[in-house]
């Protein structure tokens, strides 16, 4: 039942960032028990832009455990500075079925600290 209704959420804030994205990008992001993925997606033509995770080299090396909020937070500036480089500056946040507080907070503030814009 908790799954089922996480789905209709997830659906249901997708559905409000679609009508009001005016041709941004969107930042997806999913949470794992051990990780943290997130991705830039143009969903005109469903493909995605600009990914990164806390399986990444840069952030794996620097920390033991990747389920925390320090990795969450590099991932962050990470996946900023790869959209500064494509010259993707304002972005809508979609945080699925997630709350905004911990490790999808604090990716979303250290890419907003990077100069993402949302």
């Amino acid at each position: 039942m908790v799954a089922n209704n996480n789905l209709v959420r997830q659906r249901r804030i997708r559905e409000k960032i679609k009508k009001v994205s005016n041709g941004r990008y969107r930042l997806s992001v999913f949470r794992s028990k051990k990780n943290i993925y997130a991705q830039i997606i143009d969903d005109s033509k469903g493909k995605t832009l600009i990914s990164s995770s806390t399986l990444d080299k840069d952030v794996k090396s620097k920390f033991k455990n990747t389920g925390n909020k320090d990795a969450a937070v590099e991932t962050g500036k990470i996946l900023a500075d790869k959209a500064k480089k494509k010259g993707i500056k304002k972005v809508i946040f979609d945080r699925g079925s997630y709350i905004y507080h911990g490790r999808i907070k604090a990716l979303a503030d250290s890419a907003r600290k990077e100069g993402l814009e949302f």
